[in-house]
């Protein structure tokens, strides 16, 4: 039998927390809340969830130190923040701390489930390929990284690097289309597995941040090109 996916709800606002915390149980998954941002560090500590939605207002300590927290103790959590449509610097902010994605406030409730959705089932794709090697999955080196798909491992001149789970699956998408530009809409649909609009800014911060990881000159990258008017690209080492 299945594992019930757990999801992690940290919200203060009792009422949205209700509403959420309803539509998510409605549609199969084990909902734990925390409401203050120790409490949602303590709630990880007794058992790690498969996503969390981390709201950046909160007592106590906010969403965006919360976020810090998470991800330096576990790199591939899912952690998607739930942010006021005015909070523009925050959600950018959130990005940068390592959340993988952000909706706003006000959303709907279907489209956060679809969201949830779409998180687990790259988890789950992670899981599974990490079970079954082929040969898609043995390790390749593009200049000086070289990337364990199976393993879920990047090594830039034989120093591991951190990546969280989209920044990876990012990396390995680009690598895997040299040469080909992608626009932003391609890519939140090939890598994030969605196809709202209106998330560009997701993409440029992944971009950004896996810039900051792999390039020895972010503000002047070779690996990770940008197309002025249409969006990414990875450049093959041998073009550098």
């Amino acid at each position: 039998m299945a594992r019930t996916p757990d999801i992690l709800l940290v919200e203060d606002d009792a009422e949205l927390r209700d509403l959420v915390q309803n539509r998510l149980s409605e549609a199969g998954y084990e909902v734990r809340t925390a409401v203050t941002g120790p409490q949602a560090l303590e709630r990880v500590t007794e058992k790690v969830p498969d996503v969390v939605l981390l709201d950046i207002m909160l007592p106590e300590m906010d969403g965006l130190e919360v976020c810090r927290r998470l991800r330096a103790d576990y790199p591939l959590m899912f952690i998607l923040m739930l942010t006021a449509r005015s909070e523009e610097m925050d959600r950018v902010v959130g990005l940068e701390v390592g959340a993988d994605d952000y909706v706003t406030k006000p959303f709907s409730l279907s489209e956060l489930v679809a969201r949830v959705r779409s998180a687990l089932r790259r988890l789950r794709l992670t899981e599974e390929s990490a079970q079954a090697a082929g040969d898609e999955e043995q390790p390749f080196t593009v200049g000086n990284l070289r990337i364990d798909p199976m393993r879920r491992q990047v090594f830039q001149d034989g120093s591991e690097l951190t990546l969280t789970v989209l920044e990876f699956d990012l990396l390995v998408f680009l690598t895997r289309n040299p040469e080909r530009p992608f626009t932003r809409m391609q890519l939140l649909d090939k890598v994030w597995d969605i196809q709202y609009e209106g998330y560009d800014r997701t993409v440029d911060s992944h971009v950004q941040r896996l810039r900051s990881k792999i390039e020895q000159d972010p503000g002047n990258p070779v690996f990770i090109k940008t197309v002025w008017g249409v969006g990414y690209k990875f450049q093959p080492p041998e073009e550098h």
